[in-house]
């Protein structure tokens, strides 16, 4: 059944689109009901506009906060067109059927904050455009309803060639109309929460992007969220490509100095920091060129034409970035396959972290803990030198980025092997050490958690480690601190776990 639009009711706060929308709606012979601005613009715009408190013969009250809240339009909306109870007191009320509502909410989002004074913050609530939008949503198999400006021009081509909104156009823009206020309320909702992890979990976000496939080709991905990165060029992305590229970036602003990150399959294989990015990109890389093959490279500066050189001397899926001059973009243009992300700092600030299980959505606040060589104790005999306790810091930042049970050995802020995923944290270490060989010598040690037993401590001073950062807190400390003391290794306890399952 089509349902044919002779009366459509206007009143939106985004404007895009509305004129040339209802230009179109009045060639077809579509009498037009709006409300407020939204009426005030079509008729400078010489449309025949008849204003809502024109039609309703109420004026608007409260300096605008009822407008549309009326039974003539209400019952104009909701009233069944197959039920002549319904039809018939709509005739004896003098009331005619709305078959088309086009409606957008107060820009709540873009007008409010946290900070946002909570009287202010209200008058962004809307309240007549949601109840347009639901009425129109609940009876969608007699009226249309269109929440979003990039939906005018199809719905108008429909018009034109089948005089009418089929129903299946109809219920699809229902339940746009409803994921609509959905997020709208799950926003204010928010606004009104003070905790970080509040009773009722609301997830309502926009759908930013279909992927070209989930973790496996035979796997549907799609990312949903407020913002999502730039692409610049490259091959469609898919769901491990946006996983890696998270990761690398979460790992790379930890950093203050140029830091370069290379990622495989969300655990970092080789990071360093530098006097520039170019500087910092070839010790990443060196670090473990045998993992970079193929990986995900995160920086945290602007891609600039002689990092971007070195970059595409190699195979990689994915660069992103906060920003890429004009010289990268023109030297990696020639690798089409590679994809370019910008993804500015902000994107990654995110308020509560979720992961799915079969028994429900886990919650967490982010571990955004900076630990600063104050909050460092010094538990051994020896204490590090300056230059073993920035790599330590340096170190701590990327342990909290690799898969528990994580060990790094770092040197000369650069990673020399990463170890992570194991079952035993013995096993770890012994990777590790094993991995970085002679480069071992000298170098740190991070532990994303406490060692249990001093066997770590053995591996790592067979290896030759100089220093050690862990959180402590073991039953045996006592026992791991007497062993750095017999192999003369400094350690320090963060007094803070960094697991990442």
């Amino acid at each position: 059944m089509m349902i044919r639009v002779r009366r459509a009711l206007l009143s939106v706060s985004d404007k895009t689109g509305l004129e040339a929308f209802a230009q179109g709606l009045t060639q077809l012979q579509v009498e037009l009901l709006a409300s407020g601005g939204t009426a005030e613009l079509l008729k400078k715009n010489g449309l025949n506009v008849t204003e809502i408190s024109e039609y309703t013969g109420q004026p608007e009250l409260l300096g605008g906060r009822v407008k549309t809240l009326h039974p003539k339009i209400h019952a104009g909306i909701l009233a069944r067109r197959d039920d002549p109870g319904h039809l018939e007191e709509l005739k004896r009320q003098r009331i005619e059927p709305i078959d088309l509502v086009v409606v957008n909410l107060y820009p709540f989002e873009a007008k409010v904050s946290q900070k946002t004074p909570t009287t202010e913050a209200m008058e962004w609530v809307d309240i007549g455009g949601e109840t347009l939008i639901r009425a129109a949503a609940k009876n969608f198999s007699a009226v249309g309803v269109l929440v979003d400006p990039g939906d005018y021009p199809r719905i108008l081509d429909e018009l034109r060639t089948s005089k009418g909104l089929s129903e299946e156009t109809s219920r699809s823009l229902a339940e746009k109309a409803f994921q609509h206020v959905t997020r709208y309320n799950a926003m204010i909702a928010r606004w009104f929460s003070k905790e970080p992890l509040p009773e009722l979990l609301m997830v309502a976000e926009p759908k930013r992007l279909t992927l070209r496939y989930g973790e496996n080709p035979h796997q549907a991905g799609a990312l949903y969220g407020s913002a999502a990165p730039v692409q610049l060029q490259g091959k469609e992305l898919s769901f491990v490509n946006i996983l890696d590229a998270d990761a690398a970036m979460k790992c790379a602003f930890e950093f203050e100095r140029p830091t370069a990150v290379i990622i495989k399959h969300t655990s970092p294989c080789g990071v360093a920091s530098g006097k520039d990015l170019n500087e910092a990109f070839r010790r990443a890389y060196a670090a473990d060129p045998k993992s970079a093959f193929g990986g995900i490279i995160g920086l945290n500066e602007m891609v600039d034409g002689p990092t971007a050189a070195l970059i595409a001397q190699h195979f990689f899926e994915v660069v992103v970035a906060p920003d890429f001059s004009e010289d990268a973009l023109e030297t990696l243009k020639g690798k089409t396959n590679l994809r370019l992300l910008h993804a500015p700092s902000q994107l990654f600030d995110s308020v509560t972290e979720l992961r799915t299980t079969s028994f429900g959505v886990l919650a967490q606040t982010p571990s955004h803990k900076v630990v600063a060589p104050e909050d460092l104790h010094v538990v051994t005999e020896r204490r590090p030198t300056p230059e073993q306790m920035k790599d330590l810091l340096f170190a701590w930042k990327v342990v909290k980025h690799v898969k528990s049970n994580a060990i790094v050995l770092a040197k000369d802020e650069c990673t020399v092997s990463i170890s992570g995923g194991q079952v035993s944290r013995v096993d770890a270490t012994e990777i590790a050490v094993r991995k970085a060989g002679e480069h071992a010598r000298g170098s740190v040690l991070a532990s994303d958690a406490f060692f249990p037993f001093k066997d770590n401590v053995l591996i790592a001073a067979q290896g030759g480690v100089a220093a050690i950062i862990e959180p402590g807190g073991s039953l045996r400390d006592e026992e791991v601190i007497v062993a750095a003391d017999e192999y003369g290794i400094a350690m320090v306890f963060t007094r803070i776990r960094e697991f990442k399952h």
